[in-house]
């Protein structure tokens, strides 16, 4: 299928900020999900993906989370140097919760949605809270959640894991035993909050490190990013119009 991807700009209130906008080239609508990168950034493997997802009869809206430190900064695993990760490391830790919400916000604001259109929302790594965040904030927008190697599900300000239970969406959660970035023992606290609901899945695969998702990455894992796509993709096309 032919892809129309497009990059266009938002203005916030931090600036300009680069939204990616990727869907399939038939003249039809199509149902929107969020996609929130992980900490790399906006890279190859971001556009890889959300042109993947796109061709499954999506609109994929990504939003440039670092766009407060420069325009769609973003390394592959293979480019990392000591450089690179302090500078990751810093946009990460001047992110909060309200400028990625925000962020969406104004990312949403260039597309044409119908008022009661039901949104998907992806997100990875950092992209689980910010998921997270979207479903809570606004269930009669968004209809159903993924998140894949997740992250700061358990961190302060007001830890996801506290109020997890209250989930009504249905979100899948993909996490490997070798993650040693995030790792299923932090995690725990947030998977036992949600252990009761049936509207949640958590995925475990033995042997998955942090950033199984990427080809592009020493870190994929076959099976986890292909059961992950499975199980996401049929979410998605479950709930999503």
């Amino acid at each position: 299928m032919d892809i129309i991807e497009e990059i266009v700009d938002a203005e916030t209130a931090d600036g300009t900020m680069a939204v990616l906008v990727k869907y399939p080239d038939d003249g039809q609508r199509h149902p929107t999900i969020a996609v929130f990168q992980d900490a790399p950034g906006i890279r190859q493997s971001i556009h890889d993906f959300t042109r993947r997802l796109a061709a499954e009869g999506y609109r994929v809206v990504t939003p440039d989370l670092h766009h407060r430190h420069g325009r769609m900064l973003g390394w592959e695993a293979s480019e990392a140097t000591d450089e690179t990760r302090a500078k990751v490391m810093e946009m990460l830790g001047s992110m909060t919760d309200d400028q990625i919400q925000s962020d969406l916000d104004d990312a949403l604001a260039l597309i044409d949605l119908d008022a009661d259109e039901q949104l998907g929302v992806l997100g990875f790594c950092l992209g689980a809270r910010a998921m997270f965040r979207t479903l809570m904030r606004l269930p009669d927008r968004f209809a159903v959640g993924a998140t894949w190697h997740p992250s700061l599900l358990v961190y302060e300000p007001d830890p996801p894991h506290l109020t997890a239970a209250r989930l009504k969406q249905p979100v899948y959660i993909g996490i490997g035993t070798a993650d040693e970035i995030q790792s299923i023992e932090l995690q725990q606290p947030f998977f036992d909050a949600v252990a009761d609901l049936e509207n949640v899945e958590v995925a475990i695969f033995d042997g998955a490190d942090h950033g199984f998702t990427w080809p592009l990455s020493p870190t994929y894992h076959e099976l986890a990013a292909t059961t992950s796509w499975d199980k996401t993709t049929a979410l998605f096309a479950e709930h999503l119009q």
